[in-house]
């Protein structure tokens, strides 16, 4: 057991560990040491840019979920862009949940959001679960207000997964964007342009909204399709 690894398992919560577990089933139970989240973020500060962390970053396959998920915690806070990509791309083909990919969010790319556009395009044509979730997510965080266009609605639209976790960032995404670019958005809905589990998933989760109006609401229930 090496350092890192060791200072997981003295931060294990087995309360924390069962009560993770059942929010991540696609994650086996002996792969779960049960780290809570405020702790591996203070461990990523800590190691973030000295030969510790450095050497961590180049250690995979991981063997532990928390490893995976301080691995996503050092990659967000690394500020290089062109470095930041590169160890983006290096770890996306080992996350294997939604947390990990989710919680996967470099700050840096925030100052360069344009620049994410080629590798956008090319994780959504990837066919593998979380690098298309996370090329989602990419443009639900950074692409739905000042930097919209409406053909990234197609990108999306444009996706076929029977994936759950794929189903559900479509949904969310299109919830997002009813709540953010409504006058895009809607026609995909009424031109019934998702699937229809993802349609369907869309409008409960704009529903569930706070940032769509009722009146909005009440023309997206109609909207619904049979299954």
């Amino acid at each position: 057991m090496d350092k890192i690894e060791e200072r997981l398992f003295a931060l294990r919560d087995e309360k924390y560990k069962a009560f993770q577990g059942a929010l991540i089933p696609t994650v086996p139970a002996d792969r779960m040491i049960g780290v809570r989240t405020p702790a591996l973020r203070a461990l990523a500060k800590e190691l973030s840019g000295n030969g510790e962390g450095e050497t961590f970053l180049a250690a995979l396959p991981h063997r532990y979920f928390d490893e995976d998920q301080l691995h996503a915690f050092l990659i967000s806070r690394i500020k290089d862009f062109d470095r930041c990509l590169a160890e983006t791309e290096r770890f996306l083909p080992f996350v294997d949940n939604w947390a990990t990919c989710d919680q996967m969010n470099p700050a840096v790319f925030r100052k360069e959001p344009k620049r994410l556009l080629p590798f956008v395009s090319k994780w959504l044509a990837d066919g593998r679960t979380y690098v298309v979730r996370f090329a989602i997510k990419l443009l639900m965080d950074h692409f739905l207000n000042d930097l919209f266009e409406p053909r990234f609605l197609e990108w999306v639209a444009s996706v076929r997964s029977d994936e759950y976790y794929v189903e559900m960032i479509v949904a969310w995404y299109f919830a997002t964007a009813l709540a953010k670019q409504y006058d895009a958005a809607i026609a995909y809905l009424e031109e019934g342009r998702l699937p229809v589990a993802m349609h369907n998933k869309a409008i409960r989760k704009a529903i569930e909204s706070d940032r769509v109006s009722l009146e909005r609401k009440g023309y997206l229930k109609s909207l619904k399709r049979q299954e």
